[in-house]
């Protein structure tokens, strides 16, 4: 049986460098394209271990591009996608917009008539031979808005979307939807809670825990740090995507989450103690001693909490990661990265 090939946008983002190697091993049938536009985001020493491999085939270009996605739809006769491109780091959508909608909006509707057009033939008619050609686009919880201190996200709470992030990636998701209830076509959504794990970017706030530790700088913690994320281990997030891409109902969303709460001080005590244990300071002081309290951001959700009953339940899926085991992994893998 030949190879199909399957579309990765993004792939040399966080999440994507982690799924594309966990994709090329576990799904040998397929062939990956990756494109991602490289931005600050991108980085293909991420994908160093995939560089060679027969199956792996990186472009470098911008999923607004329509021109360049039809061309790689016809000529490599793409029969799947995983959508991560995205711009993602709220206080960059904050203090500029623009990019967000252009690419997490723009460049989702791109991909999906790219898809569209070369899958099926009409509305409710798929071409023959590609009834299993599927979309899978990947999003996060914060398109929900924000959570008291009860109560978890599920796939059926209103979107409530507080920055110029999340409400770009609402739209996305809003469009993938119109694409399955307009079109028929063969789409489903993720929503995730925090990723945390190897590769991440250096903005985000575990690296940045580690790095202004690591260099004896202060560590910056927003407001009173009390703001609570479900983290979620980058390599679990991954395992849930193929699975629902695999076998998640048409038109459906599913929610990934690590059910693993955390404030930001639990999360810098945490991995102060880690490097305390991994890698003591020159000084001989404890690494907590360097957190420090900034301005919070501005519309900053107070929790976020996601329920992944409806994925464990009718797909099977289960963390392998707690967040003590999971951000043990991330502190080490650092502490040889940096």
């Amino acid at each position: 049986m030949s190879e199909e090939t399957v579309l990765v946008t993004g792939g040399a983002g966080f999440i994507g460098s982690n799924f594309i190697p966990y994709f090329l091993e576990a799904f040998p049938q397929y062939r990956v394209i990756n494109l991602d536009k490289l931005t600050y985001a991108g980085n293909l020493d991420n994908l160093t271990e995939c560089a060679a491999h027969p199956r792996y085939t990186f472009v470098q270009g911008d999923i607004c591009h329509a021109e360049l996605v039809n061309k790689l739809f016809a000529e490599n006769d793409i029969r799947g996608v995983f959508h991560f491109a995205a711009e993602s780091h709220v206080d960059n959508s904050i203090s500029g917009p623009l990019p967000f909608i252009k690419t997490n909006i723009e460049g989702t509707f791109t991909l999906l008539e790219a898809a569209r057009k070369h899958w099926m033939s009409a509305p409710g008619q798929v071409k023959p031979g590609y009834e299993n050609a599927r979309f899978h686009h990947i999003s996060t919880d914060e398109v929900y808005g924000t959570l008291g201190e009860t109560g978890l996200f599920t796939e059926t709470t209103p979107y409530a979307p507080n920055s110029p992030y999340s409400a770009s990636k609402a739209s996305s998701d809003l469009l993938v939807r119109a694409y399955y209830h307009t079109y028929g076509m063969n789409v489903t959504t993720s929503n995730c809670s925090n990723n945390y794990g190897p590769k991440q970017h250096g903005e985000k706030l575990i690296p940045t825990i580690i790095r202004k530790a690591l260099a004896g700088q202060a560590i910056p913690i927003y407001g009173d740090g009390k703001n609570v994320r479900d983290w979620l281990y980058v390599l679990d997030h991954c395992k849930g995507i193929a699975l629902v891409w695999q076998k998640g109902r048409a038109g459906e969303t599913y929610n990934i989450g690590g059910r693993n709460e955390r404030n930001n001080l639990q999360i810098v005590d945490a991995i102060c103690a880690i490097l305390d244990e991994l890698k003591p300071a020159a000084d001989g002081q404890p690494y907590k001693h360097l957190v420090t309290f900034v301005k919070d951001r501005a519309g900053h959700d107070r929790r976020y909490a996601i329920d992944a009953t409806k994925l464990e339940t009718e797909l099977g899926w289960k963390a392998d990661e707690n967040f003590e085991t999971g951000i043990r992994k991330t502190v080490a893998w650092y502490l040889n990265y940096v």
